[in-house]
């Protein structure tokens, strides 16, 4: 008798286990994709670059590249929209206005908190995702998801003043593994202060399973000023430091990373 009704315990608790982690799973972030989950356009740089050094652009370029300043708002919304928003292709595309209203309504949310369950999201209607949406609508999300020019303001900003060393560095390294462990996206600025080769951030989603060097380990990013593909972080055990990936707009090589957009004032 109590064997029977055991078993009828333990597979009622196991039905009410199972329907509690469907429905955390169905608030989760599902896994982030590139090309699927980030923006079809460019962040513009200010200067134009040759091998990595800047130089001053020329005037006829400026207003074809009026789009810059725009990195930490571009990698904060791609978060925002992983975790807040839904898409509906077989949907009618909503009207310009209504559409405004609804990017600004995701990126009123907090972007270090939870990820709201499926019901909750906000809908847009008409687009398989994020990229598909930001190629149609290009202006329009350009005009919509916020200002670049308060990120020159933010508090955390100074901390590339005084937490500087390499102790910082491997806290950073730690708190980035884990983050990613978790299944979080960890939005990162990158700076060589004093020096300004690079001052930009970037959205790291994933840990590559091996690296050629043992020690080291090798991130998947989103570079706001590269839709076109993920860009590549690595951490060296050896120097202690971090490296990014040498392309047009950066020599390559040095960097240090500070979290942003992990929490509060941050």
């Amino acid at each position: 008798m109590f064997g029977t009704w055991g078993k009828s315990v333990a597979a009622c608790w196991f039905g009410v286990f199972a329907a509690v982690t469907v429905a955390y799973a169905s608030g989760a972030a599902s896994e982030f994709r590139f090309e699927r989950d980030t923006f079809a356009f460019a962040n513009q740089t200010v200067f134009e670059y040759h091998e990595g050094h800047a130089s001053l652009r020329k005037p006829s370029a400026t207003k074809r590249d009026a789009y810059n300043r725009h990195c930490f708002v571009m990698c904060r919304t791609a978060v925002q929209f992983k975790k807040f928003a839904r898409f509906e292709l077989r949907s009618t595309p909503l009207d310009d206005a209504s559409l405004a209203a609804r990017i600004r309504a995701v990126t009123r949310q907090a972007a270090w908190t939870e990820p709201l369950p499926d019901n909750q999201r906000i809908v847009f209607a008409g687009y398989k995702d994020l990229k598909d949406m930001s190629k149609a609508r290009r202006e329009l999300v350009q005009l919509s998801i916020g200002h670049g020019w308060s990120s020159y303001f933010r508090i955390s900003n100074a901390r590339m003043m005084f937490q500087d060393g390499t102790g910082y560095q491997e806290r950073t390294h730690g708190r980035l593994n884990a983050a990613l462990a978790r299944g979080e996206l960890f939005i990162a600025f990158l700076t060589t202060y004093p020096r300004f080769s690079i001052n930009h951030s970037v959205l790291i989603y994933e840990r590559k399973p091996s690296a050629p060097n043992p020690g080291d380990d090798h991130y998947l990013v989103y570079d706001p000023n590269h839709p076109e593909s993920p860009r590549d972080l690595t951490w060296s055990t050896g120097d202690r430091a971090f490296a990014y990936q040498k392309d047009w707009d950066f020599i390559g090589g040095f960097v240090r990373v500070y979290q942003v957009y992990g929490k509060p004032l941050q």
